[in-house]
């Protein structure tokens, strides 16, 4: 028997009610505070999952620095005509650019940046390119 099962991806962070407006924003979904109020889901129509917690020690990630690594970040997925729009979208919500920058072949297919408490997530052109 195959029990049925589903994820989310938990995020901490030291405000869990401005990090989860943030990403319910960006990704237009909505947000669900549990019994904990210290938890709080981001739950999209087209069933993206993710949470955020508060930690009370919480410290933002040091990543870009080149010493560390970025060991995880959100990708989202963005029409090509449609990238520079959710760029000016995530930044007016409170995301800061790390990598957007145009390379030698025209803009980028994907762009890096930190979301209010310091996490990385990607913006990403979908289809992704093949190779």
């Amino acid at each position: 028997m195959t029990v049925e099962k589903t994820s989310v991806l938990v995020l901490d962070c030291a405000e869990p009610v401005e990090l989860a407006e943030f990403y319910a924003s960006l990704l237009g979904a909505e947000t669900r505070i549990s019994t904990d109020p210290d938890f709080i889901e981001i739950v999209g129509t087209d069933g993206v999952r993710l949470a955020v917690r508060r930690d009370h020690g919480y410290a933002p990630p040091s990543w870009p620095r080149p010493e560390d690594s970025q060991q995880a970040h959100l990708r989202i997925l963005v029409a090509r005509e449609d990238m520079d729009e959710a760029e000016r979208e995530a930044i007016t919500l409170g995301a800061r650019p790390v990598d957007t920058g145009d390379s030698n072949n025209g803009p980028r297919d994907v762009r890096v940046y930190g979301d209010p408490a310091g996490h990385s997530f990607s913006l990403a052109v979908y289809p992704l390119p093949e190779g």
